[in-house]
């Protein structure tokens, strides 16, 4: 059964069918007519009324809906600042304050660039807030959902769960939202003159998984800004899934990041710093959309 908001999305397209072909209808009956119409005497033939009236109700109906449109910006623009004026979340603020991490979070654009120097080391993490849209946006496993809803006659779905369990489960699921962001980290730890380590990693439910991890000896390489050093990044040696690599290697690194404060903190720092930060650029861009539809 259509859901409601999916019945709301759905019916201006069905009226649009229903209206192109009322108007293609109309459109065959006009050129049968306009053909008759030319082969009677002049004096029998209809004047044609002026278009002029028409245009000026076009154009009165578009300034309607620049105010409209520019009314609305304003009530959500309204909306965010009543949002702006809530405090930071607890981990967005104690990391700021106390953590040795300098944040570089330039307005308007969508990475966030952490710094901080360790010893002889110089630690870059960076992010970017373009992953609550992939979030967002990630596809609907259809399958998977046909397979729970699958409920047999004990009262089990296919996967052994309990059907009320299931309904608890889900209910408690969609309270709390659609679960843990997956936001993607870059690390690059840099030596002088002895290159460096990048990190792709990400930060979900309060912790931080290594991904993979590769070596540079040339540390411009690891930041990659530029296509030509992209390119030239990925002529060197990977190096081996991160994951195929030995358990106690894998431990001994993520306590070699725990050690340089790529910890459990900055995985609770991160979501919630790209929210507040999604809030603010949101909030930017109803301001520049609106002064743009009032200019």
């Amino acid at each position: 059964m259509l859901s409601l908001r999916a019945f709301a999305r759905s019916a201006p397209r069905a009226l649009t069918r229903v209206s192109s072909s009322t108007l293609a209808r109309s459109q065959t009956a006009f050129r049968t007519s306009s053909l008759i119409s030319s082969r009677a005497p002049a004096a029998l033939r209809p004047q044609q009324a002026s278009a002029f009236s028409t245009t000026i109700s076009r154009r009165k109906e578009a300034g309607e809906v620049d105010e409209e449109l520019s009314a609305k910006l304003a009530s959500e623009i309204e909306f965010e600042e009543e949002v702006k004026g809530e405090p930071l979340p607890p981990s967005v603020k104690d990391f700021i304050d106390n953590s040795p991490f300098k944040l570089q979070d330039v307005p308007g654009k969508e990475d966030v660039v952490l710094t901080r120097n360790y010893g002889n080391e110089k630690i870059t993490v960076s992010f970017s807030i373009a992953d609550l849209h992939s979030y967002d946006n990630e596809p609907f496993d259809e399958d998977a959902a046909l397979a729970d809803e699958d409920i047999s006659g004990d009262g089990k779905n296919q996967n052994g769960r309990e059907a009320e369990n299931y309904d608890e489960e889900y209910d408690e699921e969609a309270a709390q939202g659609e679960g843990p962001v997956r936001c993607g980290l870059n690390i690059v730890i840099e030596k002088p003159n002895k290159g460096a380590l990048s990190i792709e990693a990400v930060a979900e439910d309060g912790a931080i998984v290594v991904e993979n991890m590769y070596y540079y000896n040339d540390a411009k390489l690891a930041h990659a800004a530029d296509p030509s050093a992209s390119h030239a990044a990925q002529a060197f040696y990977p190096g081996p899934p991160f994951g195929s690599l030995d358990e106690d290697l894998q431990i001994l690194m993520e306590r070699y990041l725990e050690d340089r404060g790529i910890d459990h903190e900055l995985a609770q720092f991160i979501p919630d710093y790209m929210d507040v930060k999604e809030e603010k650029e949101y909030l930017a861009w109803l301001n520049n959309v609106k002064g743009f539809i009032d200019a």
